[in-house]
């Protein structure tokens, strides 16, 4: 009897969900996506029945497809976006869309917060900037703008915790998602009585605390209904995305360095001490008494997604015509240019832009176009800005001194060689490439198999499951180049601010 852990992620775009065994094979995997609305100026939201059908429907039909013995899943763990706000009554009815990270309607809120209690101070406290993202200006909004709801609400519960509720029944809150709350404190893991009281914010609305591989209850009947799962399994808390895909690709220690490549970009290191950097987000690794210092930034493989779905017919055309996706295709267009793109730089701002500019109106640009370039020059430079970003991070980061060993890539963009050499380049850094598809999955099944005992603990379970296909060295040669590109790409932000706000203001 093949033992197998279940992992449930609840991403932007959609859930997957992924069947492994213990030896971190892939047995059976689906994704389902969903919509996601965008209501009005930063506003954007998802409708939490979404996540939940999406959930049931990719569980059944694995296990009706695969023909999977439900008493052989061992384990159910979840991972889930970070800052969402998702309140509930007291029979567990959610009160209002779910406001997701891009979600920026608080920014009055964020501003007051810094007033009342002090940038500084709260980010020494929580270790993370005041930014509307952040599910804290959130909940003052919902107070001030929606009081009946906020009056009706029992819990405020986060992603992975939602699909652990609706799983089991029972309300959690795990470490990893703390970070998304200014009142936790992150040198202590624990909510700040203080704050919250400034704030006005009861904590009484929040659960009790625990640990990312902790089971938090069991499948209900209910639930067994409607997923096809057997009643009893255990499920864990789960955690962020963010760090569940930092434990699948192998990161446990001091120094590395998760380079994530999904829809959004960005960097998780590695630490064994809370160092806090105004401009980065830290929070709490789903590996007990460690932290991620993260770097997040909207624009990863999403750039390149833009760019497929609204200019890259001729690549769709060609993949018709003579296989592979537009998306190789496009890597391999990139390879005909040389570094810097022959001086076409791209800013990868495309929905404002979190850490470190925390920017709301930051706008997405080309700089440099002219009748030289080519749809091969735009394609590398959106490449080579995602670059410039994750190298903008990672130096912030060096302020504090975080250091960093070496990068291990996951998520789509990992896929491609062309990409993840560009990074390996621009940052001078070694990069590991490990079965990257289904790193975030990988991870919380891990936490599954940990929280159950099928792992003694998570060295083991890394070490089992996690394996390398590809490493890139960095082209020192290509670096130096690269250096004098990157100082351009920091400067643009400063002499554009004034000119994104401008837009901004244009009703």
């Amino acid at each position: 009897m093949e033992k197998l852990l279940l992992a449930i992620d609840i991403g932007t775009s959609g859930c997957k969900v992924t069947f492994f065994n213990l030896d971190g094979e892939v047995i059976a995997s689906e994704t389902k996506t969903y919509k996601t609305y965008y209501a009005e100026k930063n506003k954007v939201e998802h409708i939490a029945n979404d996540w939940w059908d999406a959930v049931c429907i990719s569980i059944k039909k694995i296990i009706t497809e695969k023909n999977i013995n439900t008493n052989n899943i061992k384990g159910v763990g979840i991972d889930g976006l970070g800052w969402a706000l998702i309140p509930i009554d007291r029979e567990g009815n959610v009160l209002r869309n779910i406001m997701i990270w891009l979600d920026r309607r608080a920014e009055e809120e964020a501003q007051w917060m810094k007033k009342k209690c002090g940038e500084k101070r709260l980010n020494n406290i929580s270790g993370n900037p005041v930014d509307p993202s952040y599910i804290t200006p959130k909940i003052l909004w919902m107070k001030k703008h929606e009081p009946e709801l906020y009056s009706k609400t029992y819990k405020f519960l986060n992603s992975n915790s939602y699909i652990a509720y609706k799983l089991t029944g029972e309300i959690s809150q795990d470490y990893s998602q703390g970070y998304g709350f200014h009142f936790f404190d992150i040198n202590t893991g624990k909510y700040d009585v203080d704050i919250a009281s400034e704030l006005g914010i009861d904590l009484d609305l929040f659960p009790p605390i625990v640990n990312c591989h902790d089971i938090v209850g069991g499948i209900t009947k209910k639930a067994a209904l409607e997923t096809g799962l057997k009643i009893g399994t255990p499920v864990v808390a789960g955690g962020l995305d963010a760090a569940c895909c930092t434990l699948g690709a192998g990161v446990l220690h001091v120094g590395e360095t998760q380079e994530q490549g999904g829809q959004a970009g960005g960097m998780s290191i590695c630490i064994d001490t809370p160092l806090a950097h105004p401009k980065l987000i830290l929070g709490y690794h789903v590996v007990p008494n460690m932290w991620l210092l993260q770097g997040g930034t909207v624009g990863g493989g999403g750039t390149l997604n833009w760019f497929n779905r609204e200019l890259g017919a001729y690549e769709k055309q060609i993949s018709l015509e003579k296989g592979g996706n537009s998306f190789e295709i496009m890597s391999k267009e990139a390879t005909k240019i040389s570094e810097g793109s022959d001086g076409l730089i791209f800013l990868p701002y495309m929905a404002g832009e979190r850490s470190p500019i925390w920017d709301s109106n930051a706008k997405g640009a080309f700089i440099g176009l002219g009748f030289s370039k080519t749809r091969a020059h735009m394609i590398r430079s959106i490449m080579e800005g995602v670059g410039y970003s994750l190298e903008h991070n990672l130096k912030t980061a060096k302020e504090v001194d975080a250091n960093i060993d070496k990068l291990v890539s996951v998520g789509g963009s990992a896929n491609s060689f062309v990409w993840t050499q560009l990074k390996s380049d621009i940052t001078g850094k070694k990069i590991d490439v490990p079965l990257s598809d289904h790193a975030t999955t990988l991870g919380a099944a891990i936490l599954a198999g940990v929280g159950t005992g099928h792992y003694k603990n998570f060295e083991e379970a890394v070490k089992k499951t996690v394996r390398v296909v590809r490493k890139h060295n960095p082209n020192m040669i290509s670096h130096e180049k690269y250096k004098k590109y990157y100082k351009i790409y920091e400067g643009l932000y400063g002499n554009l601010k004034d000119t994104f706000d401008q837009l901004n203001s244009i009703k």
